[in-house]
């Protein structure tokens, strides 16, 4: 069993180095060319406006706002060289609940994404647009690591103490650490993307967080012994 928990750590860990490794700087330099981008140049080249802001203007076929589990928001668009196609927000406002079959639309691409929809001066991203909201990525990844850290932990104890591996069972004490973790992850990294706060906070505040719980969780658990 002690093996078992071992080699099974090895998962959310690899997933943890993806996610810090792989996943939060290719977003964030998503997210840095997204902002430093510039409206294409007249007779740009398809190759060249890949890399800038392009404009078109499309009319508005249909319109889906959806709320509810699961929620749907999207306007099909069409354009004057027949090209027709759909693009999705996160929300109805502020212009797709105002949006109407035949309304003409302004839409910023980037990198052959629809980014933005705009119409009489009001705008909304759609649901392709590079967002800065790199804090839950870390505390996704911040999760991933602490549930690595715990299944060794429990396996190790178990190779090292086989017959006396008391606390580090699954009930209670390893289920309560995992929903602590995972608690105190998304309880910071919710907040962290509503304040704006910068993302490599969120591994540290997530880690005292879990750790003061830890600790709470361990007193406790020696009390009741």
């Amino acid at each position: 069993m002690g093996v078992l928990l071992i080699l099974s750590s090895l998962i959310p860990a690899v997933l943890s180095y993806l996610v810090f490794a792989t996943w939060l700087p290719s977003d964030r330099e998503r997210y840095r060319d997204y902002q430093a981008a510039e409206p294409c140049p007249a007779h740009a080249t398809a190759q060249a406006a890949r890399g800038c802001l392009s404009t078109w203007h499309f009319t508005v076929v249909t319109t889906v706002d959806k709320s509810g589990k699961p929620s749907t928001y999207e306007a099909t668009l069409k354009g004057a060289d027949s090209w027709r196609g759909v693009v999705r927000f996160g929300n109805p406002g502020p212009l797709l609940e105002r949006l109407k079959p035949g309304d003409r639309v302004t839409a910023t691409v980037w990198h052959r994404d629809i980014v933005v929809l705009s119409k009489d001066g009001v705008r909304q991203n759609s649901s392709e647009a590079p967002r800065d909201e790199l804090q839950m990525n870390a505390a996704v990844g911040m999760l991933a690591a602490l549930v690595a850290v715990e299944a060794f932990v429990f396996g190790s104890v178990r190779l090292v103490r086989p017959r006396d591996y008391e606390p580090f069972t699954w009930n209670p004490y390893g289920a309560q650490l995992l929903i602590i973790s995972a608690v105190a992850c998304f309880g910071v990294g919710l907040p962290a993307v509503w304040i704006g706060i910068p993302w490599w906070t969120v591994p540290l505040l997530v880690l005292c967080a879990a750790g003061l719980l830890h600790h709470r969780l361990r007193r406790r658990a020696a009390g009741g012994a």
